[in-house]
């Protein structure tokens, strides 16, 4: 288990890093961060970054790692900031919370995600480049230069589903789903939109990831209750 966040703030000047270098560092595996996103967490006390006499924000290492916990608790459990900051509260407190919604942390919470090449993510997947190629052409994957372990996770289970004979091609109307989806939150979110500055931009962001977590809870029971059927 990682050290509490609290505990480790005491970096020499050579360590601090700027914003810009913050989001140099964090966007390439989230696209979606900005400034504003920054100083929104900030807001909500998920960090706290320390400051120059002339008032600019300087992140330490831990609080990189902290940023890239919360980040990665947000897009692949679908975490609330309020529970994601409770969890890290316990956890400054040196207590050993475990974290909610059966989300687990890795044994170090707060490592780096992996940025994988293609060929390490058809190794690691255990899957073909055909496969993969499969996979972007019917937009269940994003072609990059690098991928995280999110893809690895759809890659592996595309593969399974392959062993039952269903191919990627399949499944594209998962991404007209998705999109459908997308739809529903955009219109949930045009009261918070509509005010077109940075916190409440930062704020739909959150609203979003929240909405999303509902309706995957929608989407399983449903999933679940059909298969009932199968039983008879």
């Amino acid at each position: 288990m990682a050290q509490p966040a609290s505990q480790a703030r005491t970096p020499g000047p050579t360590t601090l890093l700027s914003i810009g270098q913050v989001l140099a560092r964090l966007t390439g595996d989230f696209p979606d961060l900005t400034p504003s996103k920054l100083r929104f967490l900030e807001e909500r006390k998920l960090i706290s970054p320390a400051r120059t006499e002339s008032g600019y924000r300087k992140f330490s290492p831990s609080d990189l790692d902290r940023l890239r916990f919360v980040l990665t608790m947000q897009r692949e459990h679908y975490l609330p900031l309020k529970v994601i900051k409770g969890y890290l509260d316990d956890l400054d407190a040196g207590r050993q919370p475990e974290l909610p919604g059966g989300a687990v942390a890795a044994p170090s919470m707060l490592s780096s995600e992996r940025r994988l090449s293609r060929d390490e993510l058809i190794r690691e997947a255990g899957a073909t480049p055909q496969l993969l190629n499969d996979a972007v052409s019917s937009s269940l994957v994003v072609g990059a230069d690098h991928y995280g372990d999110d893809v690895v996770a759809v890659l592996r289970s595309l593969v399974e589903l392959q062993r039952s004979g269903i191919e990627p091609r399949h499944l594209r109307t998962f991404r007209a789903s998705a999109e459908r989806e997308l739809g529903l939150i955009e219109n949930a979110l045009m009261p918070v939109t509509r005010r077109n500055d940075a916190s409440s931009r930062a704020k739909a962001v959150e609203l979003a990831r929240e909405i999303a977590g509902q309706l995957e809870i929608v989407r399983s029971s449903l999933i679940r209750s059909a298969l009932t059927r199968l039983d008879r």
